[in-house]
Parts: structure tokens; sequence; C-alpha cells
């Protein structure tokens, strides 16, 4: 149990590949070929980019007014005539304004912006906001999607959790991950989620059972072109050596700040070894990821973690339900964050998302999807559950006689923790979160004028209450365009989902456990 809920994610270099021949290549040669090059740790090609005859008329039509070579420095271009929701203050909104980017970052957003010599994106009829940031994901896990939708997280002796994460998910399949499976992974969960315009990942994958594994975890990473967090934390069996790889890691993949992907250190609070572990992560200068669930056995752990002066800002308590009034206040008072998995906390029994708790502390939660094996990892269902859940249980509290109730969260209030709270949990705040002139450019461009849509009346409440997925048009990630018009930019899905089904019949084969189709 004591590594239940952990998790890792990273990249090579931290900056996307450009396109090439290894993109083609990717996959064509079959997932034999993709584990060889793992296992030797060679470098691993990095989409599965289409080839000319995969391209439609309309596909071909699409591209033709794609601006060229974006997030490339001095590359500029302005997105125009959008409805701009900017989360940031002091920068405003706008119901027709601009936002103007060059290389990777913002360079300024208002309303008819000059902007000579700059490619156009028109943005009419959209919505443009910053890109969403999940704050805890265990990406490894891409293969069992559905895997477990009705299970609990445990099996504690109560109704119904027979079938269950712990004992399916974490001690039966987790340990037969090959390098390749937690690559592929990776890869297919990043370009999912960017796809979803979730364009920034803190990855808790708890598959670096191997320093291959980890390996491959980073790269799969590194290939989508994402921005993420890579969480270091141990795998299962002889071959893990966490935490004594940290600094090869460090060295071979974050050497620079400047890049996609940043470290972080996990120290499960279910590990003996925990604060040996945090210990380390403050020697590097690390932020700590840990779960957090009062139900198995931690109601009370962190008054116990302040008492020994282990409390701190730079900790990130990953559900944090069920714990004890005095745990919140050692929470708020030391500056730690807190992630909520709203729809899987619900789903799971780990007890009810502890929204309301962290609000009355003071303590401004992000939002984060957990597991793909029980619910999806898409940012609308996150917001829309966070917000309805909340309204719910006080809208109840009203009906039945009270008069001192907390604010009634808005659609504006569930965006903040899916931007710039979330930026703030991944330490990243100086980069990202907000449309802000002088940050990098992760932004998303979400169809308003679409049928679930249009008139557009209020734009918090038609990203929130309206939309899902299949709004959103144009995905950006450090100025680089990676979603454009309604489609991916350099993937082959047909072949990642070949390769993704293979890796799956050869977990579930290898695990001896059934597929439940029905």
């Amino acid at each position: 149990m004591c590594r239940m809920l952990c998790g890792n994610d990273a990249n090579h270099d931290g900056q996307p590949e450009q396109e090439g021949s290894s993109r083609r290549e990717f996959l064509t040669r079959g997932a034999s070929a993709l584990g060889a090059a793992v296992a030797a740790s060679a470098p691993l090609p990095a989409l599965a980019a289409p080839t000319q005859g995969d391209l439609s008329q309309d596909s071909e039509a699409r591209l033709q007014d794609l601006p060229r070579e974006t997030g490339a420095p001095h590359r500029r271009y302005l997105i125009k005539g959008g409805a701009v929701l900017s989360m940031d203050p002091q920068v405003g909104n706008f119901a027709r304004g601009d936002v103007l980017i060059e290389g990777k970052r913002i360079v300024a957003v208002g309303a008819n912006l000059h902007a000579p010599g700059a490619a156009v994106i028109n943005a009419a009829g959209m919505i443009v906001m910053p890109g969403f940031v999940d704050t805890h994901h265990h990406q490894y896990q891409t293969a069992l999607r559905s895997f477990l939708p009705d299970g609990l997280l445990f099996n504690d002796g109560l109704p119904h959790g027979e079938k269950n994460y712990l004992d399916y998910i974490y001690y039966k399949i987790t340990p037969v991950f090959r390098p390749e499976d937690a690559y592929l992974a990776e890869l297919v969960a990043s370009l999912s989620q960017l796809d979803a315009g979730v364009t920034t990942v803190v990855d808790t994958s708890q598959v670096g059972h191997t320093p291959a594994h980890t390996d491959a975890v980073i790269r799969g990473l590194q290939d989508a072109g994402r921005r993420a967090v890579f969480v270091y934390s141990p795998g299962a069996g002889p071959g893990n050596i966490f935490p004594n790889d940290l600094q090869r890691l460090r060295n071979q993949y974050f050497s620079s700040t400047d890049q996609l992907l940043t470290l972080a250190m996990g120290g499960e609070v279910f590990d003996p070894a925990f604060r040996t572990y945090w210990a380390i992560g403050r020697q590097n200068g690390l932020p700590i990821v840990t779960h957090l669930v009062g139900s198995i056995g931690q109601a009370t752990l962190v008054e116990q973690l302040e008492s020994e002066g282990l409390l701190g800002p730079d900790l990130v308590f990953i559900h944090a339900s069920r714990i004890s009034e005095g745990s919140w206040q050692a929470i708020a008072r030391s500056g730690a964050s807190v992630s909520i998995a709203v729809p899987i906390e619900m789903a799971m029994r780990h007890g009810m998302p502890p929204l309301q708790s962290a609000l009355d502390h003071g303590v401004q939660p992000a939002l984060s999807t957990d597991v793909e094996c029980t619910m999806t990892a898409d940012f609308f269902t996150q917001m829309r559950t966070a917000f309805t859940l909340q309204r719910a249980l006080i809208n109840e509290r009203a009906l039945n006689g009270e008069t001192n109730l907390p604010e009634l969260l808005t659609c504006r209030d569930v965006i903040r923790f899916a931007t710039v709270e979330g930026a703030r949990v991944a330490r990243l705040s100086h980069k990202i979160g907000s449309l802000t002139p002088g940050k990098e450019a992760d932004i998303l461009l979400l169809r308003a004028d679409a049928l679930n849509v249009a008139p557009l009346n209020n734009v918090p409440g038609a990203v929130v209450t309206l939309m899902d997925r299949g709004n959103v048009d144009t995905v950006i990630v450090g100025g680089r365009i990676r979603k454009w018009r309604g489609a991916l930019l350099d993937v082959n899905q047909a072949r990642l989902r070949t390769a993704l089904e293979a890796s799956r019949d050869y977990l579930l084969q290898a695990a001896g456990v059934q597929r439940e189709l029905f």
C-alpha cells in the first residue's frame, strides 16, 4: 500500500522535437521495434505523423492557413477577434480581443492590436483562454482505460469493495509493465489531453520499475510536445532503485529551466521512508508530491507532520479527503497546496471531495484527473463536476434552513482552479496559467459558435456548463500550435491505437486478468 498512488512524468530536453522522418517512421515497424528501442535506451521517434497518403483533401485545405513555424524565435502571429478570457485581473477580458505571440511568449493582449507582418489566426466565434492544468494524473495506465469503471480505491471491508484499484491495477497489472508499455501510454495520454485542451500535466505514474522504465516515461512525455511536471517516484520489483537515480535524471533531462518539462519529488506518506524522500527533495530544491487519504489511516497525519516541522509551501497533497480539522488548519498555516480529483473521489470512495473544506480554510484547490481506468481525463468533466457538487452541497444546506452559508462557486471560480491555481500548484505560475504578456503562450481556442454552445451569452458559463472536448478548436503550447482547426497535428491516431491495443493485450495476459467487454 505504501506506494499505491504516486507517480512521475518528464521528458528528454523538455522541448518538442521538430517534425521529421522519425515521426513518420513511428510505429510503422510495430510494437516490437518500439520495445527494442526503449530497452536499448535509443532515441525514440516522436509522433505517429501521417504520411501524405493519409491526408484527405479536406485536411490539406484545413492546413493551408496554418501559421508556419509557430513557437520558433521571432515568429509572430496574432489571434484576432475572439472573446478573450485572460484570467489575469490586470489584463482584463475582451468581448472582441486579440493576443499577439512572438516565439513562445505572449507579447500583448488587447482590442484591435496592431501587428504588421504577423500571421493572423481568425478567432471570430471562439473563446480564447489559457490552457488547462491537470495537477495529478497516472498517465501510464492509458491502455487500461475504463478497465475499472465501477471499482473502488481499495477493499475497505465494507460492501462493494471486492473489485478495487489497489488489488487489480496496482498489485496485479502495474508490476508487469514493460518500458515500451509505459512509453506508449505516456505518449497517448499526453496527446489525448492536448486534444482536449489540457496543456500541462503533473504526471504521477508509478511505473519506475527500472531506470529504463523511468526513461521511457520521460521520453513519452517529451515526444508528445506538451508541458509536464515529472514526479520522480518508485516502481515495483528488484530493478527499482528509487531514489538513487535522481542525480542522473536531473543531469540528463532537467539541466535547463527553459524547457517544457520540470522535475518534482515523489514522497508518498504511504511509504515508511517518506521523510527521507522529502529530505532528498528539499536538498535538491524540488517540490514534493504525495497522496493523502484520511480513510487509510491518515486523518490526523498532517497534524503529526506539523509537530515535526515537516510542513511547508513546497508540498502538494493530492485528495486530502476525510482529514481532520486540525490537518486543514495545519495545511493553511504551512502554505501547502491541495489537488482535488472530484469525479474520482466521489466514484471510488476516497470520501467527499474536500472542496468546501479547502475553501473554508483559505486554501485554493487545483483540479486533477487521477486515473483513466475509472474516469475520463478531460477537464470539462472536472470543472463541471466540481461546480455542480459544491453548489449541490451548499444548496442542500440552504434548503435545510441554514442561513450563514459559504459563497456558491461560480463558473469563473472553477476555471480559475483549472488554470491559475493549477499553474500555482505545478510551480509554473511564472510561465503559464493566464494570458499575461511575458508568460509563455499556452492557449486554447474554443468554438463558441458550435451547435452545443451558440449563441454565446456568458463566456465562463459556456466553458463550464456547455462545452466538451469537441469544442476545442486550436491548442497552443509554448507558442507552438499542436492542434489546429479541430485536429491534432503530426499524429497518426490509427497506428497509435493499434499499438495501444497490443500493449493492453500483453498487460492483461501477463497479469492473468480478463477483459470484461460488457
